[in-house]
C-alpha cells in the first residue's frame, strides 16, 4: 500500500492522530531501525493522545467556566493565610471519587472563584465531567424550565456531571423558590456525586438569601454532611497589586515657614 493509500485509509477511519505523524513516525522509523511492533506503539500513541486532548477541549467547553483559571497562575504571596495544602489535597480529586463535597467561605475577592474553576479544570484532566454555574445561573435555568412547563431536562444536566461547581452564594437576594429548586439539586447529588459551592455570608444568612429557612436547613444538612469547609480570611486578590494607601499630607506655618504633616484623619 502506498503511503496515499495509507493516509487516505487512516482519515476513512477517523484516526486522524495517526494521520497527523504518520510521515514523521516513518521517517523515525527508518532512521532509528524500529520493528514494526515499535512503529506501531508510537503511532497508536499519537492517536490516543489526540482523542485524550479533545476530550479534554470538549469538557471544558461543556463546563462553561466563567475564565480559564489554573492553580499555577494563582498568586500565592498575597495571602498567605490561604490553606494553600488542602486546595492541593483537593486537586488531587479523591473528595470527587468519594463522592464528597466541598464549601468555600469567605468574603468577596479572596480568589474563591478562580480556585475552585482551576481545581474544575484539574478534575478535566483526571477524567471526570464538571459543570459550573453561578448559583443565578442555576436558578434562572430552572425558571426559564418552569416557564416551558418541563424541569427535568435542566435538572439531569445538574445531576449528570462528576463535579458540580455552584458558586457566588450570598451576592445578592435570590427570586422565588430558589431554594426548592437548589434543595433539589443537592438531595439528588446527595452522596452519589461532588459538588462545590462557594459563599461570601455566613451559613446562618442562607435562610434569608433563599427566602426559604425551611429549604435553607435541609440543604445545609446535607450539603455539610460530608462536606470540606474551607474559610478564607485576609485582603482582596483583585487589589493585590494596588499600592498601600498613603496618609494624606496638610501644610501649616510655623514661623515663615512651611512644615508638611502626615494627617491622622480617618484613623
Amino acid at each position: 500500500m502506498s503511503y496515499a493509500a495509507l493516509l487516505t485509509s487512516l482519515r476513512n477511519l477517523k484516526l486522524s492522530g495517526m494521520a497527523q505523524s504518520l510521515e514523521i513516525r516513518l521517517q523515525e522509523a527508518q532512521s532509528h531501525q524500529l520493528s514494526h511492533a515499535e512503529f506501531l506503539e508510537l503511532a497508536v500513541q499519537d492517536e490516543v493522545l489526540l482523542r485524550s486532548d479533545r476530550q479534554i477541549a470538549r469538557r471544558i467547553k461543556s463546563a462553561q467556566f466563567r475564565d480559564h483559571k489554573t492553580l499555577d497562575d494563582f498568586d500565592w504571596s498575597f495571602n498567605t493565610s490561604l490553606p494553600r495544602k488542602q486546595v492541593f489535597d483537593l486537586a488531587t480529586c479523591r473528595f470527587i471519587r468519594e463522592a464528597k463535597d466541598v464549601l468555600w467561605l469567605g468574603p468577596p475577592g479572596l480568589g474563591k472563584s478562580h480556585l475552585v474553576q482551576a481545581l474544575g479544570l484539574q478534575a478535566i484532566k483526571q477524567g471526570h465531567t464538571v459543570l459550573y454555574r453561578s448559583v443565578f445561573d442555576l436558578v434562572r435555568d430552572f425558571l426559564h424550565e418552569e416557564v416551558q412547563l418541563s424541569s427535568e431536562k435542566v435538572l439531569a444536566k445538574f445531576l449528570k456531571p462528576d463535579l458540580l461547581i455552584i458558586d457566588d452564594m450570598g451576592m445578592k437576594q435570590l427570586p422565588k423558590r430558589s431554594g426548592e429548586y437548589l434543595f433539589e439539586v443537592i438531595m439528588r447529588r446527595y452522596e452519589t456525586r461532588s459538588t462545590m459551592m462557594t459563599s461570601n455570608r455566613p451559613l446562618e444568612d442562607w435562610g434569608k438569601l433563599l427566602g426559604d429557612v425551611p429549604s435553607a436547613t435541609a440543604i445545609l444538612d446535607r450539603f455539610l454532611h460530608h462536606a470540606t469547609i474551607l474559610t478564607l480570611t485576609g485582603r482582596s486578590y483583585r487589589l493585590r497589586h494596588q499600592a498601600p494607601e498613603q496618609p494624606a499630607k496638610t501644610t501649616r506655618k510655623t514661623g515663615g515657614t512651611e512644615k508638611e504633616e502626615a494627617s491622622t484623619a480617618g484613623k
